[in-house]
């Protein structure tokens, strides 16, 4: 497996419990009758390094394993 498509799950993985997390501290701190954070954006920036590592995955393995006569898988 190339390291786009193994990076691909594990970002997606550590996107959602990082957003799970900041999501629970928010519930907790409502029910403690305290201000939350600030969030984050943590959905999007896991939506964008997701976008962005497909596309890297793709050019790889449709142009770039091509030309640099490397397995396609």
């Amino acid at each position: 497996m190339c390291i786009f498509c193994a990076a691909i799950p594990a970002t997606a993985a550590i996107g959602t419990n990082l957003n799970a997390r900041q999501n629970t501290t928010q519930r907790s701190a409502e029910k403690e009758g305290i201000e939350p954070p600030a969030r984050k954006p943590i959905a999007k920036i896991t939506l964008g390094a997701l976008a962005l590592l497909i596309i890297c995955s793709v050019t790889y393995h449709t142009i770039l394993a091509r030309i640099w006569g490397l397995p396609f898988f």
